[in-house]
């Protein structure tokens, strides 16, 4: 089974701009995203049932899911990702299978989300991304520490 690692900023970011990240012609958006998500987080769940009322046409149309991790623990097991992992960030999988996490993560589904383009343009781009990464991973850090301490799980 292969280990859980995070990738470095540069693997991670060549392979999300090819896949959901805009080109130089224009945006570019997954045809498929499954996000697996954490509901025994208070501040996730609100988050993402935020997210999918906003999204429910997608939703509807299978275009985006959203699945809760605790129901599917080893769901991403494949990827060895743990399920305190997938507590920890967001976890996603695009049409061809990849994986994609954290603020990779929130980026494409406000890029998927009607109004939210903007949002998904400023904190995605080149000069942003290695920003926005690093401050979702410090409060998803904290988040995750929070609710363990509340023992949540």
């Amino acid at each position: 089974m292969p280990t859980y690692r995070p990738h470095s900023a540069k693997e991670v970011y060549l392979a999300f701009s090819r896949t959901i990240l805009p080109d130089e012609k224009g945006a570019s958006m997954p045809t498929h995203l499954t996000v697996y998500y954490n509901t025994r987080c208070p501040v996730c769940d609100a988050g993402i049932d935020w997210q999918r009322n906003k999204l429910l046409a997608l939703v509807r149309a299978g275009t985006v899911e959203f699945k809760d991790i605790n129901e599917q623990p080893d769901a991403l097991a494949r990827f060895g990702a743990s399920l305190d992992d997938i507590r920890r960030r967001l976890h996603a999988t695009d049409e061809a299978g990849r994986l994609v996490v954290g603020a990779d993560v929130a980026i494409a589904l406000w890029r998927m989300t009607p109004g939210e383009g903007w949002l998904a343009a400023l904190s995605g781009n080149r000069v942003a991304l290695p920003f926005t990464r690093f401050f979702y991973d410090r409060f998803a850090d904290l988040l995750f520490a929070w609710n363990k301490w509340c023992g949540r799980w």
